[in-house]
């Protein structure tokens, strides 16, 4: 298992350092050429594109808080072919945004020595991969120690860049001189919206994340909220400062921007800036991208040694290196301008798949799928950002067409050929599918494994009634039923563990019964029993849906505990009625137990629902 050593500002500083790079540093000139000043409103579509990503990320996460993030996410709502596919999309993609900022240092080296060759360029931005491969294989909380520190210098920087800059900005340069419709702007927002996808790196590592459903959101949204200030402010003000002409050929267009109000100096410290943005980048970029092979190969989706973890450093270091190679090659062979637009492409892709498996999830009516912090606006935003993450997709032209095509048809091949006759798994799809078809057609074997996630989740420990849950019996009985042919199922189950006959078992059922009717609420009975012997505790649940006529006012109920505990089991006897009286007191505790698919459903909602543990 990994470690859990990040909380709110590792997060804060990953998700931000991941956003603010080369989408501020260096896109800015390229985006300009495309759109003029225009490209101001173009990091703003951006920017909102993000919001219903955002949202279903941070819904996910705290629901699912498991190393490999949206691979994780949409293998268990979409299934083993969905999951093969999101997998590699996102490793790609992380990838692909952490070669971009490598390639920004090699680019930004060249402020420092003008005669330096692309091939030099490459060179330095490959000796900085290796540095930040060798940093995380030693250790993720040294990681986080340095995105924090970094992002707080990257922060201030471009403080002193908006504050100092905003004096001399000239209006004349937001004149638009040529015609720029609407499609053009949204076009550019794709080649840009690479910018704000770093924020969803952090879900890659939540399995290592201190209180998850608190400081992943928190986390998440705070760096969203900075990150969108800081681009807009900043892009505005370099358009207002730098000759037009000299801004759409610039690589470090604010830097050089820097240079018009604080000369040398000014273009020396938005350099650091810069280099700083993108070490936060690499660095976080590498960590989240190495996270996704751990989590596929788990599943069987890559071969077993991906996962493996330094016993010495506790880091999976099979997957850092396979991630850092990979970057590596990327920066050998593709230019920035490529680079930008394959990484946006998947990264939509990927945001495609991550909507739809949150409407999977909810629609799926999983007992063991809680978020903590929930979508608002559900299913609307959702399907509002699938549909124009496919419009801008189209937008972006064939290029990003065939991208995507390349990616999806390259992950099917790896399913058919490696992945469909080793990894076997339950989806939340096939809990939708389930309503239309047969029941046999899926376990709870998903339903388990989010238990035990959210017992992970929220630290809960098991005590002695957990375990009671889980090794009892649990009774579907179909049709109605008269209370005397109940009494007699249950003897039939529970009279041997209880090491009393049948008919002695029925005597003491319609005994306890006369002395104090045992429904308790409505819909709702505990008949609880002292047996012979000692140390013995037994329990059992049963579920009728269209009633049994209970005590002698014939009460209709629909959930039975039977209890039967010996003398001496007097104390765990009442802090199980306790521990049931919590459970039951929910309001809609019946509502859910009456309508779910399976007696291991039925198991997960007595083991999920709150109460005090001890």
């Amino acid at each position: 298992m990994l470690k859990k050593e990040l909380g709110f500002w590792g997060i804060y500083s990953m998700a931000l350092g991941a956003m603010i790079s080369s989408g501020l540093f260096v896109l800015p000139g390229i985006a300009y050429r495309e759109v003029g000043p225009m490209m101001i409103s173009s990091y703003i579509v951006a920017s909102i594109m993000m919001i219903p990503t955002l949202f279903s990320e941070a819904e996910l996460s705290t629901a699912m808080p498991k190393a490999g993030g949206d691979y994780f996410f949409i293998d268990r709502s979409l299934g083993v072919f969905g999951g093969t596919i999101g997998g590699f999309a996102n490793w790609f993609f992380i990838s692909l945004k952490t070669s971009f900022a490598f390639v920004g240092i090699g680019a930004f080296y060249e402020l420092i020595n003008p005669n330096t060759n692309e091939f030099q360029m490459r060179l330095i931005a490959i000796s900085f991969a290796v540095v930040f491969v060798i940093i995380n294989l030693l250790s993720v909380k040294f990681v986080g120690k340095i995105e924090v520190f970094l992002v707080f210098w990257l922060i201030l920087i471009l403080l002193i860049f908006i504050v100092k800059g905003v004096n001399i900005v000239e209006i004349n340069n937001f004149k638009i001189n040529r015609a720029i419709n609407f499609f053009d702007i949204i076009s550019t927002a794709g080649l840009v919206f690479i910018s704000f996808g770093g924020i969803t790196k952090i879900t890659s590592v939540a399995e290592e994340v201190k209180n998850p459903t608190r400081n992943i959101p928190l986390g998440m949204f705070w760096a969203f909220i900075s990150a969108t200030i800081l681009y807009i402010l900043s892009i505005t003000i370099t358009v207002g400062i730098m000759d037009p002409v000299k801004l759409a050929k610039s690589y470090a267009p604010l830097s050089e921007a820097s240079k018009y109000f604080m000369g040398n100096i000014g273009e020396i410290v938005l350099s650091v800036g810069a280099l700083l943005a993108f070490i936060t980048t690499g660095n976080a970029g590498i960590m989240a991208a190495s996270r996704f092979p751990i989590a596929m190969s788990r599943d069987s989706i890559l071969p077993p040694y991906f996962s493996n973890i330094s016993k010495k450093f506790g880091t999976p270091y099979i997957a850092i290196i396979s991630t850092g190679l990979f970057i590596i090659s990327v920066v050998l062979f593709l230019d920035i301008k490529s680079l930008a637009k394959a990484a946006s492409t998947i990264m939509l892709l990927s945001f495609i798949f991550v909507n739809i498996a949150v409407i999977i999830m909810r629609e799926s009516n999983l007992t063991s799928y809680r978020p903590k912090s929930k979508t608002k606006l559900y299913p609307y935003l959702q399907i509002v950002g699938i549909l124009a993450y496919i419009y801008v997709i189209m937008e972006m032209g064939q290029e990003s067409i065939a991208i995507s095509l390349l990616v999806l048809g390259g992950a099917a091949i790896w399913y058919f050929v490696y992945v469909k006759d080793r990894a076997k798994r339950e989806s939340a799809l096939m809990y939708i599918v389930k309503r239309t078809t047969s029941k046999e057609l899926i376990t709870s074997s998903l339903d388990t494994e989010l238990k035990d996630i959210l017992f992970e989740r929220d630290n809960i420990i098991e005590d002695r009634f957990d375990k009671l849950i889980k090794n009892m019996d649990v009774l579907d009985i179909e049709g109605k039923m008269e209370m005397l042919p109940f009494f007699e199922i249950v003897a039939k189950d529970m009279a041997e563990k209880c090491k009393i006959s049948e008919e002695k078992m029925v005597d003491l059922l319609i005994k306890r019964e006369e002395e104090s009717p045992t429904v308790i609420k409505e819909g709702i009975a505990i008949p609880h029993l002292i047996i012979p012997g000692e140390k013995d505790f037994n329990m059992l649940v049963v579920r009728c849906k269209e009633g049994i006529n209970f005590s002698l006012e014939k009460k209709k109920v629909n959930v039975v505990f039977v209890l039967a505990g010996t003398k001496d089991e007097r104390n765990f006897h009442l802090k199980v009625l306790m521990n049931i009286a919590q459970i039951i007191s929910n309001d809609i505790f019946l509502e859910n137990f009456i309508k779910s698919r399976s007696k291991e459903e039925l198991r997960n909602i007595l083991l999920l629902s709150e109460r005090k543990r001890g």
